[in-house]
């Protein structure tokens, strides 16, 4: 008595798909042949019918193997610095050193930091002194405030180094000089 078929997962698939695109760019594959045998890889039923779409395909070279993976490596450290360079340089916000446990800010006249831009609320945000460190907590705003990239839903400890945003107008905390 035969067992059944293993059912094709996900990465089997993805390994396929991964086997053929690679075969493609290196000219191993026709056009017509790889667009035929994507189609065929997602619409099979196991893995043996996976398995046997990618049997015939020429196994590379360990030396080929590991140059393409190099110049992909390169290739990303490249992005990412590029990518590093072109951020834009954002303006320091020094902790108040003072003693006062409550800094506001907002486009409002009354708020201790005064922004203009018009995706600050009036009162947006308050920075909040608990022992030795600082707390950021949104009040309310519109267009929210942030901390390295995630909208606050509570209050969160602010570190030197941390990117605050309200609205559109973004910070690079800092301690006071």
């Amino acid at each position: 008595m035969s067992s059944p078929p293993v059912r094709a997962s996900d990465g089997d698939r993805d390994r396929a798909l991964d086997e053929l695109r690679d075969r493609a760019a290196e000219g191993r594959l026709s056009m017509d042949t790889f667009i035929g045998r994507v189609d065929m890889v997602l619409r099979a039923q196991s893995r043996r019918e996976i398995d046997e779409l990618v049997a015939d395909l020429p196994q590379r070279g360990r030396l080929r193997r590991r140059i393409t993976e190099a110049v992909a490596a390169v290739s990303d450290l490249s992005n990412r610095i590029e990518s590093a360079w072109r951020r834009p340089r954002l303006p320091r916000l020094a902790l108040p050193a003072d003693d006062r446990l409550r800094y506001l800010v907002g486009r409002g006249p009354t708020c201790d930091l005064v922004l203009t831009d018009l995706t600050v609320s009036r009162v947006h945000a308050e920075l909040r002194r608990e022992e030795d460190s600082w707390l950021l907590v949104d009040l309310g705003s519109m267009n929210g405030t942030r901390l390295n990239g995630w909208r606050l839903v509570g209050p969160a400890r602010v570190r030197t180094g941390d990117e605050i945003a309200f609205g559109d107008c973004a910070f690079l905390v800092s301690v006071p000089a």
